[in-house]
């Protein structure tokens, strides 16, 4: 005879294939507004955090991926003239990533494109920030 899984785990199953969905369909919807302007996900995503002069690490750490892939993305994104590399004004060692007025462009047109049709534009503000919560407390653990 088979027992049944305790509602903890069936709760936890259901919840994390829910969660796999939602982050599947933001990065459907990333890939497809990405496509839309010439990019892949990847420069999108990198375009997407670009909120102020970084660092390469600073990126990698908002893009969640190792700095090498960091570095192949912004490689690309600064051949296409989006993305300057400065010197960090307090590192002699660094380099600060920076929006070029084109680069500026494009990420204010591909914020546009990722707002609309969201696969969070159905929740409001409020809705959002308490599921932030949520996430952020899961992320950190007990």
């Amino acid at each position: 005879m088979t027992t049944s899984p305790e509602p903890q785990v069936l709760a936890e199953r259901q919840l994390c294939g829910l969660v796999n969905g939602l982050a599947q369909r933001i990065a459907e919807h990333v890939r497809e507004r990405a496509a839309a302007l010439g990019l892949t996900a990847s420069q999108a995503t990198a375009l997407r955090e670009m909120t102020g002069p970084m660092t390469m690490r600073e990126l990698s750490e908002r893009m969640c991926c190792e700095p090498s892939n960091t570095t192949f993305v912004v490689d690309k994104l600064e051949k296409q003239g989006l993305i300057g590399r400065h010197p960090h004004p307090t590192d002699r060692r660094a380099k600060h990533l920076v929006l070029t007025p084109e680069g500026a462009a494009l990420r204010e047109r591909l914020l546009g494109l990722l707002a609309a049709g969201s696969p969070l534009s159905g929740l409001d503000l409020q809705e959002q920030g308490v599921l932030r919560g949520l996430l952020e407390r899961a992320l950190t653990g007990p």
